[in-house]
C-alpha cells in the first residue's frame, strides 16, 4: 500500500465495516483504519434482540469483518479505543489512549446510543440493548420463572418481548403512548402486532407513564401513573436512541438531528463525511426532507455510498427507507415514509397478512407497509419499493385488487 495519508473510519459497526470493505472493493490502495470503542470486531446488531436472546447455546456476535478478512484486505482495526477529538486544521484524530493519527479523509460512523431513563437507579437489573455485551447480560434473565419488564413499545422493546416470551419468561410491555409502534408504523399494522403479542401471552400496558422506579438485588419495581406497580426480575429500557454527535460537535461540524450531511454524505467540514445512524441527510424523493434513519439497510447502503464518495464519485443517496422486524412467527416490513401519505389503500393477502399502500396528495406511492406470517408480504414490499423509486402514480383499484404490482412499473424505453 502507498504511504500516502489514508482514510480513517470512526465507528466499527455495520456502516463503518461496509465502508472499509467497499473502499478496497473499489480499488482504494492507501491505508484504511477502522476505530471502534468496543473490543469486539465489527458485528451485526439486528440479531441482538432475536437470535442472540433465543439461541439455546451462548451465542457469539455475528461478525461483519473477521481477522482473516481484515488481514487479506489490509484494513487496520483499533478496538476498545474511542476517538476523543478531531484536529480539523491539522487533519489529525486524537484517541483516548493518547495516540494521534493523521488522516487524508475521515468518515464518522459513530452510530447511536440508547436513550437513558432519567432518574433511574443504578442497577444490574435495569438494562439497555445496543451491544453484544448488553445482549449477553440480558440472556441470564430470560428463562422460565422470570418476569421481564419492557419499557417502550417500539421495535427493540417488542423484539425483546417476543424473544423473552419464546424462551419461557413472563413479559409485560409498558408504553406511555396510547398504542405501540406510534412512530412511523400505521395503526392497523400496530394493532396486528399488538394482537400477536397478546395471543402469545405478552401483557401490554399502553397509556401509562412511569412515576418511579426502585430496584434492589432481587427485583425492579415500576410505579405507573394509573396506580399499578409492576414487579419484574429485570427491566429492559427501549425508549429510543440518540445519535452520537459529540465528536463531530467538538470539531465544529454542523449538527441537525445528528451529524448534518449533504446528499453525498459530506459534513460541513472539508474531507469529513458521516453515514449511518449518527447522521441526518436530505432525501430527494421526499422533497429534500432531512431524515435520520436507524436501520440496518440504511447503515449498510450509506457506508457503501460514502466509500464511493470518499474516492470522488459524488453520488447522491437515494435509497428507499426500509425497516423490518421479526416477532414470533410474523414479519413487519415498511418501505418509504408512511407519514408522507395522505391516502391509504389496503390489500388483504390471506393468512393474517395484509399490505397498506400510502399515497401522497398527488396520488403518488410514497410508502408501503405490511405484516404477516413468515415472508408473506416480502414480495409486495419489494415491488412497492421499485414503484416508490420510480415515482409511480398507480391506479387505486389496481392496488386494492389482486393485480400484479410488477405490471404497474413503467416500461423501459
Amino acid at each position: 500500500m502507498s504511504g500516502e495519508t489514508g482514510i480513517i473510519i470512526v465507528g466499527a459497526g455495520e456502516c463503518g465495516a461496509r465502508a472499509a470493505l467497499s473502499l478496497r472493493e473499489n480499488g482504494y490502495r492507501h491505508s484504511i483504519t477502522l476505530i471502534g470503542d468496543e473490543a469486539h470486531l465489527p458485528y451485526e446488531r439486528p440479531p441482538l434482540s432475536k437470535q442472540v436472546l433465543l439461541d439455546e447455546a451462548e451465542p457469539k456476535a455475528s461478525a461483519v469483518l473477521d481477522d482473516a478478512v481484515l488481514g487479506a484486505q489490509a484494513i487496520g482495526h483499533i478496538g476498545g479505543v474511542s476517538a476523543d477529538a478531531i484536529d480539523t486544521s491539522g487533519k489529525r484524530l486524537i484517541l483516548s489512549d493518547g495516540r494521534t493519527l493523521p488522516y487524508g479523509k475521515l468518515l464518522l460512523t459513530t452510530g447511536a446510543t440508547p436513550r437513558r431513563l432519567p432518574n433511574a437507579p443504578a442497577s444490574g437489573r435495569i438494562l439497555y440493548l445496543r451491544t453484544i455485551d448488553d445482549a449477553l447480560a440480558l440472556r441470564s434473565f430470560i428463562h422460565a420463572g422470570m418476569h421481564v419488564g419492557v419499557l417502550g413499545g417500539g421495535f427493540i422493546g417488542l423484539e425483546v418481548a417476543a424473544s423473552a416470551h419464546s424462551r419461557g419468561a413472563r413479559v409485560t410491555i409498558i408504553e406511555s403512548q396510547e398504542r405501540i409502534l406510534k412512530r412511523g408504523v400505521p395503526e392497523p399494522v400496530a394493532e396486528t402486532i399488538a394482537a400477536l403479542h397478546q395471543r402469545n401471552g405478552v401483557a401490554l400496558k399502553c397509556g401509562a407513564t412511569v412515576l418511579a422506579i426502585e430496584a434492589d438485588e432481587q427485583r425492579v419495581g415500576i410505579s405507573l401513573s394509573d396506580g399499578d406497580v409492576i414487579l419484574a426480575d429485570v427491566l429492559v429500557v427501549g425508549i429510543g436512541a440518540q445519535p452520537r454527535t459529540e465528536l463531530a460537535a467538538q470539531a465544529g461540524i454542523a449538527i441537525d438531528n445528528g451529524i448534518s450531511v449533504n446528499e453525498c454524505m459530506e459534513t460541513s467540514v472539508a474531507d469529513i463525511y458521516a453515514a449511518g445512524d449518527c447522521c441526518s441527510f436530505p432525501h430527494s424523493l421526499y422533497g429534500g426532507r432531512r431524515l435520520r434513519l436507524e436501520a440496518w439497510r440504511n447503515a449498510q447502503d450509506q457506508g457503501i455510498l460514502a466509500a464511493a464518495n470518499l474516492m470522488g464519485a459524488a453520488r447522491s443517496y437515494e435509497a428507499i427507507p426500509y425497516f423490518w422486524s421479526d416477532q414470533f412467527d410474523h414479519t413487519l416490513q415498511i418501505a418509504g415514509l408512511v407519514d408522507e401519505g395522505r391516502t391509504t389503500v389496503r390489500r388483504d393477502l390471506g393468512d393474517d397478512a395484509f399490505i397498506l399502500f400510502h399515497l401522497d396528495a398527488d396520488q403518488r406511492l410514497v410508502a408501503a407497509s405490511g405484516v404477516g406470517p413468515g415472508n408473506k408480504v416480502a414480495k409486495h414490499i419489494k415491488l412497492s419499493e421499485m414503484l416508490i423509486a420510480k415515482r409511480v402514480i398507480p391506479p387505486i383499484e389496481a392496488l386494492a385488487a389482486d393485480a400484479n404490482l410488477k405490471s404497474l412499473l413503467p416500461r423501459a424505453a
